[in-house]
């Protein structure tokens, strides 16, 4: 048969999977969509697609799965990050005939039914998260075999390979291992929504580049190489209207919200940059009369799959959501995005506000930047790749022989568990150690600290940080604007400046505006809300107030580290649940709480001083509502159950803590019978950046009980309220409630004015 003919007879068969798998028959493959299949099909290419949500990526790999397996090809191998995204992507497979099943750590029964399905050729597509790849049965008895047998390999979310990206995963990373085991021939498709042009190089150079720059940060080449077809589109989405709105604080911001979503038609997603202030954003608006739900890291996955239909079927307003809500979610019809603080980066508000206006001819994005975004982007900075002792340390930690758990290199090494999972998983990639059952093991392989990469991703961060405040105070065209910094190439090729590898940018050139944005006058957003709807909304903000769950199991490993711990905390060695008047990344006392932890004084030393007078109002009030302090007395009145209050004595801010333990000793009418504090020559402050065994191992080495012989004579048997400024850990409070314990106190309740 002539190409030509076989090329035609492909595409028919091609349309024919598309009006199969959306269920309609007037639709048609776009010309980059037709190009990925062709190339993919017929010539077993590898190829990077870049573009918008909503384009029909999936399509791509759909269509391209039902003409290979036609054509006798294995099944298709998708790995995918989120269950949100494979939920969708399992439905619209099943749509249009094509069997797909799933491995991910929601259906951990259903894994050896999927694995003899797979064997008897009962799977089109399999679907997998990254971190599956590294799972050491998954890796060792099950993904050889799909290697070889693969009629396909896709890779949703690509951008997640490059930790020049705005959302890096390191067990992203492992894929590159995995497309080097491929048998030659088996076609391969790296897809997402969010990558600029370093981002798209990087990717593709991880396909199987073998030209052009290997640091995309170096300096990116104009392609991506010969070896990958990259098919890069236009950002432009005509539906969305984008606009800024500059409020004074989150109260106005929130109340703003409230009338807002009022008034808008349609569902849709706010987002917050924080767990707390999503929880309690959601809090206020339902009490405003609004259905909502919170979607955030913490919320329990079966409720996450509820939510995601509630909002699918518009019987909720909005979900206030986390980053957890991103990456694949699809509703067509979702009608606005708003944000409650400015992510970091432009890939990753483009990404968001791409949910929106999908399948409608209208949908606004908003944002709400607030004074607190910056800290928060300080604070996710500061979880970047290790020094370079770190890794050396836990890189000596381990054997090649005995493999050595996370919870005991946690008494070794002193990062938090967070950070130190996620740079294991680095070397992982990089080689110098191996995931296996029962922990890590050292593989004696050579390895290099790449300072200098990881500066640079550093600085790439910071740029990418000033263009979103860049953003925010743009007076020319939002989207222009957004479409130059992620490197649009229509714009590119009409001359739009773009952005160089420093973060650098062209002049801006005026010729395209959307007509739609709040700069271009195409937004009408409702007012600034009014004085009573702020003075509402603060008072929702004023709830004081948040249980401090107190600590019951020791880490392990201390024996290492010195101390004999080990196991369940004994009740009788145990502290109440305490009480914290917010924390420090919420709303509402949350603002001032940061402000005070946050100052410093002329030598950039914490600043010190007495308890600010709101502050004073607020503990005093969280006192009175914790129903646990107090007890019915013979006359029906409450009876104060503490009868002494112990303060734990304070290097950092020792003002601070004397005068708020002093004034709560007053107000309570109970004496400060004495202190928890350093042991001497133990004076430094520890640090707080370490895992939960070193930091238990400091703070264990350093306190001591400070009580006068009378006070100690008098302790036993006696409740007492235990006061901090600030916990983080929870094992200063800990440490010196068992102290108090084993010394006779009957029960310790802490209280501090900040969680972090």
């Amino acid at each position: 048969m002539p190409a030509t003919t076989a090329s035609s007879t492909l595409r028919l068969d091609a349309e024919a999977a598309l009006r199969a798998l959306v269920g309609r028959e007037d639709v048609a493959l776009r010309d980059d969509q037709w190009t990925a299949i062709e190339a993919l099909v017929e010539r077993r290419a590898r190829a990077l697609v870049v573009q918008r949500t909503g384009w029909g990526k999936s399509a791509v790999y759909f269509v391209a799965t039902t003409l290979l397996r036609a054509r006798g090809a294995g099944p298709t191998v998708i790995v995918s990050p989120l269950l949100a995204l494979m939920r969708d992507q399992i439905a619209a497979a099943a749509r249009a005939g094509i069997r797909a099943a799933t491995v991910n750590s929601a259906n951990v029964t259903e894994w050896e039914d999927v694995h003899a399905a797979i064997a008897a050729g009962d799977v089109d597509v399999l679907l997998c998260s990254p971190e599956r790849l590294n799972n050491p049965q998954f890796r060792d008895e099950v993904l050889p075999r799909l290697a070889a047998d693969a009629g396909l390999v896709v890779i949703d979310e690509a951008h997640c390979i490059s930790d020049w990206g705005h959302d890096f995963r390191p067990d992203y990373r492992r894929i590159r291992t995995l497309l080097a085991d491929l048998p030659s021939g088996i076609p391969v498709l790296a897809t997402t929504a969010t990558a600029n042009a370093r981002v798209t190089a990087d990717v593709a150079e991880q396909l199987g580049v073998t030209a052009g720059a290997t640091d995309p940060a170096a300096g990116a080449p104009d392609t991506a190489g010969a070896d990958v077809l990259v098919l890069r589109g236009a950002l432009d989405r005509e539906s969305l209207h984008l606009a800024v709105l500059h409020l004074p604080d989150p109260a106005t911001r929130v109340a703003w919200l409230a009338e807002a979503l009022q008034d808008i038609d349609g569902s849709g997603i706010v987002y917050c940059l924080t767990v707390s202030a999503a929880e309690e954003v959601a809090s206020q608006l339902r009490a405003a009369g609004l259905a909502v739900g919170a979607y955030t890291g913490r919320t329990d996955p079966a409720e996450r799959e509820r939510l995601e239909e509630d909002l699918k079927a518009d019987r909720v307003k909005a979900l206030v959501a986390t980053s957890a809500l991103g990456m694949g979610f699809d509703k067509p019809n979702l009608a606005f995005v708003v944000h409650l603080g400015a992510p970091s980066s432009p890939i990753a508000y483009y990404q968001q506000v791409g949910r929106a206006g999908r399948g409608v001819d209208r949908a606004v994005a908003v944002l709400l930047p607030g004074q607190e975004d910056r800290a928060i982007w300080e604070w996710f900075g500061s979880q970047a790749f290790p020094a370079e002792d770190q890794v050396r340390a836990t890189l000596a930690a381990l054997s090649p022989d005995q493999p050595v758990s996370v919870a005991v290199l946690e008494s070794q090494v002193d990062l938090t568990r967070g950070r130190l999972e996620a740079m294991l998983k680095v070397l992982d990639v990089d080689g110098a150690v191996r995931r296996v059952r029962g922990g890590w093991l050292s593989t004696g392989a050579a390895w290099e600290y790449d300072a200098e990469r990881y500066r640079r991703v550093a600085q790439a961060r910071l740029a990418e940080q000033r263009t979103m405040l860049e953003y925010q105070s743009t007076d020319g065209c939002r989207m222009a604007y957004l479409r130059r910094v992620l490197d649009d190439p229509e714009l590119a090729a009409s001359g739009e400046g773009i952005a160089d590898a420093g973060g650098a940018r062209d002049a801006m050139a005026p010729d395209w505006r959307c007509g739609r944005c709040d700069r271009c006058g195409g937004v009408a957003l409702p007012e600034a809300p009014d004085r009573d709807a702020v003075t509402e909304a603060r008072s929702q903000m004023d709830r004081v107030g948040v249980e401090l769950t107190a600590r019951r199991q020791w880490p392990s490993g201390m024996d290492r580290l010195g101390l004999d711990l080990r196991g369940r905390i004994p009740a009788e060695e145990q502290a109440e649940p305490g009480r914290a008047i917010a924390r420090l990344d919420g709303l509402g006392w949350s603002g001032q709480l940061r402000d005070l932890f946050a100052a410093r004084d002329e030598e950039g030393r914490p600043a010190d001083g007495e308890t600010p007078a709101p502050l004073r109002t607020a503990a005093v009030r969280v006192l009175d509502d914790w129903d646990a302090l107090w007890a019915p007395g013979p006359d029906g009145e409450r009876a104060l159950a503490v009868q002494g209050v112990v303060a734990i004595r304070s290097v950092t801010r020792p003002r601070l803590v004397e005068h708020l333990s002093t004034g709560l000793a007053r107000y309570l009418g109970i004496p400060l019978v004495g202190t928890v504090g350093p042991a001497a020559g133990r004076e430094a402050p520890d640090r707080h950046d370490v895992n939960s065994a070193q930091r238990l191992a400091g703070v264990a080495h350093r306190l001591s009980l400070e009580l006068s012989e009378a006070a100690a004579a008098g302790l036993p048997g006696r409740a007492v309220l235990l006061v901090d400024d600030l916990t983080d850990s929870g094992w200063t409070l800990t440490v010196a409630a068992r102290q108090l314990r084993l010394a006779g106190a009957s029960a310790v309740y802490p209280f501090v004015l900040g969680q972090r």
